[in-house]
This record gives structure tokens, C-alpha cells and sequence, in this order.
């Protein structure tokens, strides 16, 4: 089923849940969640998608590949000396339902609950991860066109259905995305894999870089591993555009047609993340009402008695402070998802929410 409605991402807000009589709807929905059995006990991840409304274990083969038509979530379990931490994302795919999303979320602070209310969150969306929810696929992330009632299949060549795939990306957050099956998607500055079932055809662009080289590569791998090792690769270069040899013709037949040229980097679009300009605000309702005051940027700012929104520039945090009063907590990422808006800042922004003490590396980081 494929999904061609955009969600509106400034409607997943996950502070739209809090109130204390939900609190405790929440922490007995979660004890009796059986996707949570067991889980949050020992290092390493586990994703669920949403499926009508249920957490849907995802396949331990299938991590690191999503549908842009469905949401997730991945709790990422981890020791800090001898102590248990968490990180819960909720990942929104760009054609999800809204229906979905909401469930994600839900979920999401369901799981917090879960486990104690330790958890940092974070809101993920498709095209915009964070650098943390891309360390945890260290062979990339692939996104697949489709939604819930596509499915993953074991690969057979009557039924594959061709795709191309999009790896783009710097350092060590490399996704690839699949794109439309025609010539018009290539560009020099990427490169990009011919999914065609038994054959697959790496196409390099004359500036592409190495991470993207090597993540294509491993990615080629894994799919020739999933199907048996049955896989023929061949891989084309942006020079060799012009080769009649049979693999060449049969690379640009899949694609509609052979083009004298392609896109330049430029105009295939730019990976440059937003400057990071630094701001603090404070949250507090010592007046009677709930207001933001600016702070100066650094931890000793700190203060457990209320809630703060951290912005870095391409992430936005909120720190809830441990004797905040209940309206602070309860409304302290609502006002971060404000704060995104009114600033001008992408409504696709990352968003997450940290508890004093149990900060984790990526907020820390910044005060350094």
C-alpha cells in the first residue's frame, strides 16, 4: 500500500500527552503492553512498527530499513558503568498517517513509562535523523517506498518489483532512500544501487564521496546475503556513461532510457545541516502562569526547580528539572515544539525531552 499524503510533522507533538489521571492510564497500558515484555534489560536495540494501532515487533534482519509510509519505534539500551540507560525514538516515515504517528508517540511515552520514566525521547523524522538514531545502523539506513500492507518479502524473481535507492549523506549518517525508477534521479554527487532482484548495478557519480562508496558496498553485500548469495553485481560509473557493454545497456534500460547527462552535485541537493546558533530559555510558572525568560548557555543554568528549552541549532532539547512543578512538566515539551515554530526553525526539527539525570552524551556535549 503505498501512502501519497505528506504528514503534517508540527501535529506530532508528543506533548500532547500528560495529564496526571493519563499518567496513570499510561503506566497500566504499559505494564500490560506485551511488546515490552523483557525488553530494556541488557544492551542493544529493539524496533516495533505500528501496525493498526498495535507495536509490532520488526524483523532483527530487516534493522536500519524502514518505510517511508509507516512509523516506528527504537529504544536503544545501553550501560553507563554499571547502570542501565535508554534512549526511545519514534520515527515518522514522510507518507505515515496521522493515525500512526499519534500511535508512535503514544507509545513511545508508554515505553518511558515502562521503564521508569528514565528514558530520553526523541522525535525522528524521515529525511532529518539524528546523528545518534544513525549510529545505531552502522551499514546505513535504507528507506523503502510503502507502507504497513507492503511488507518485507524474501526476494523472487516474479514477484520483485525494481527499486532505486538514493545513498546520500556525510560522515557516518548515510541513508539511502528510494527514489523514482528513471534516469532524472541520478546525480554526480551521489550514488546509487539498481535494486532489480538478482541483479543489482551500483551507479558511482563523479563526486561522490567515500562514505557513500563504502555504504553502497555494504549495502550490496547485505542484500546478496539475504538472497543467498545469488546476486550479480556490476557497478557504473558516472564516466562509463557512455559504455555499450551488456550491463550498461541493460542499467539504462531499467531506467527508461539512456541520458547524455546528469544532474550536477549542486542541483542533486546539499547535505549542509543548519548553523548551530545556541540559545537557552527558561521555563517557570513561579508567576502564577507559565513563562519563557532567556538564559545565559551553560549547565550551571540548570536548575532542578524548572524546565528548560536547549537549543543547538539543528536539534532543540527540553530538560526537565526534577522538582519541577507539575504544569512545568507536563507542558515543557509542548512549549518545545512552540519554541520550534515561532523561532522559524523547520518544523521538522529535531525534538526530544531529557530528565535531570539521566542526560545523556548527545545533550552534554554542547556544554562542553
Amino acid at each position: 500500500m503505498l501512502k501519497d499524503k505528506p504528514i503534517n510533522i508540527a501535529d506530532t507533538n508528543m506533548a500532547l500527552f500528560g495529564t496526571a489521571v493519563e499518567k496513570e492510564i499510561k503506566r497500566f497500558a504499559a505494564e500490560t503492553e506485551k511488546a515490552w515484555a523483557g525488553v530494556g534489560k541488557t544492551p542493544g536495540v529493539n524496533i516495533w512498527r505500528i501496525e493498526k494501532f498495535q507495536v509490532v515487533a520488526w524483523p532483527a534482519t530487516s534493522y536500519g530499513s524502514f518505510f517511508n509510509g509507516d512509523s516506528y519505534i527504537i529504544l536503544r539500551t545501553y550501560k553507563v558503568k554499571d547502570a542501565l540507560k535508554w534512549d526511545v525514538h519514534f520515527w515518522l516515515g514522510e507518507f505515515t498517517t496521522q493515525d500512526e504517528a499519534g500511535t508512535a508517540a503514544y507509545k513511545t511515552v508508554e515505553l518511558d513509562d515502562f521503564l521508569g520514566g528514565y528514558p530520553v525521547e526523541y522525535r525522528e523524522v524521515q529525511g532529518y535523523e539524528s546523528d545518534l538514531f544513525h549510529s545505531y545502523f552502522p551499514k546505513g539506513v535504507k528507506i523503502m517506498t510503502g507502507g504497513v500492507d507492503t511488507g518485507f518479502t524474501h526476494v523472487e524473481e516474479s514477484t520483485h518489483r525494481n527499486r532505486l535507492l538514493h545513498i546520500k549523506g556525510r560522515g557516518k549518517n548515510v541513508s539511502a532512500v528510494e527514489v523514482p525508477l528513471s534516469a532524472a534521479s541520478l546525480n554526480s554527487g551521489d550514488v546509487f544501487l539498481l535494486d532489480a532482484g538478482l541483479v543489482v548495478y551500483q551507479f558511482m557519480g563523479k563526486q561522490a564521496g567515500i562514505h557513500e562508496k563504502t555504504n553502497i558496498a555494504q549495502l550490496s553485500r547485505g542484500i546478496d546475503d539475504e538472497r543467498g548469495g545469488k546476486v550479480v553485481m556490476h557497478v557504473i560509473g558516472e564516466f562509463d556513461m557512455g559504455h555499450t557493454d551488456d550491463a550498461t545497456n541493460a542499467f539504462w534500460a531499467l531506467l527508461g532510457g539512456r541520458v547524455a547527462t546528469i544532474k550536477s552535485a549542486h542541483e542533486g541537493g546539499s547535505d549542509e545541516k543548519p548553523v548551530s546558533v545556541k540559545n537557552m530559555l527558561r521555563l517557570s510558572d513561579a508567576t502564577g502562569s507559565l513563562v519563557t525568560t532567556p538564559v545565559t548557555f551553560a549547565r550551571s543554568s540548570l536548575v532542578s526547580g524548572d524546565a528548560f528549552i536547549i537549543d543547538v541549532g539543528s536539534e532543540v532539547f527540553v530538560w526537565v528539572g526534577s522538582t519541577c512543578s507539575p504544569k512545568e512538566r507536563q507542558c515543557a515539551l509542548s512549549f518545545g515544539q512552540q519554541y520550534i515554530t515561532k523561532s522559524g526553525k523547520p518544523a521538522y526539527t529535531n525534538l526530544s525531552r531529557v530528565m535531570e539525570g539521566a542526560e545523556n552524551e548527545s545533550l552534554l556535549a554542547h556544554f562542553n
